[in-house]
């Protein structure tokens, strides 16, 4: 039996590790905007706040968001071969999937990056995409998605790795869930007190079917 008739996926940090990816053209990137040089101490650093903190952190104005956002997606485009999907996750899908649960992703990246990661057998168990989406226009994303899905916020569990992540769950009315292990970090993550912590994807798993045999959770 499943607990939930949807799950909305986050895509770059939480079906992917796009981070490892990322880190390889962030020196590129800062200098193709402008931004202050970022060393590696640095960027740890900035996993432990809020993204508009980390604007300020960077000074990026509002309007050079898109800008950034259109930049990253399009390397990420040019690079699906470098971003690969986390340990677990295509079982994960799989277990969803058969038991009957909708699943989305909503993603600010882009759709293209997003299907080629997953590759064509996996996509065909996502029932919605939703991609490009602004970095603070989730939730007006999920609202539609919910809607499509013919399901209810209460029926419906959203599982990202970042702040905006919990923060558009909330502003839905779904339950919010939380990955420790893709950008923000524990600390951050745990202040937000989500609803559920995910520590590995078994636990999604576990915690969204009551029944699942032979399943062998982390730390058992």
């Amino acid at each position: 039996m499943a607990r939930y008739d949807l799950i909305i996926f986050d895509f770059d940090g939480t079906l992917a590790d796009s981070l490892t990816w990322f880190r390889t053209v962030l020196g590129d990137v800062v200098d193709k905007h402008g931004l202050p040089p970022i060393d590696d101490e640095k960027a740890e650093a900035l996993r432990d706040l809020p993204p508009k903190a980390i604007m300020n952190e960077l000074g990026i104005p509002s309007w050079k968001i898109p800008f950034l956002a259109n930049d990253v997606r399009s390397r990420a485009a040019e690079n699906v071969d470098c971003i690969h999907l986390f340990e677990g996750i295509d079982t994960l899908i799989r277990q969803l999937s058969d038991a009957g649960v909708k699943l989305a992703v909503v993603s600010s990246n882009g759709e293209t990056a997003v299907r080629a990661v997953l590759g064509e057998a996996l996509c065909e168990r996502i029932d919605l995409f939703a991609c490009g989406a602004a970095l603070f226009g989730k939730a007006s994303i999920f609202r539609k998605v919910i809607r499509k899905a013919g399901t209810t916020p209460d029926r419906t569990l959203s599982v990202g790795d970042e702040v905006r992540d919990i923060d558009a769950a909330r502003e839905t009315g779904c339950i919010a869930g939380a990955v420790n292990w893709g950008f923000a970090t524990q600390g951050i993550l745990d202040a937000q007190s989500p609803d559920v912590m995910f520590e590995c994807p078994e636990e999604i798993a576990a915690h969204s079917l009551d029944e699942i045999p032979n399943l062998k959770l982390a730390g058992s």
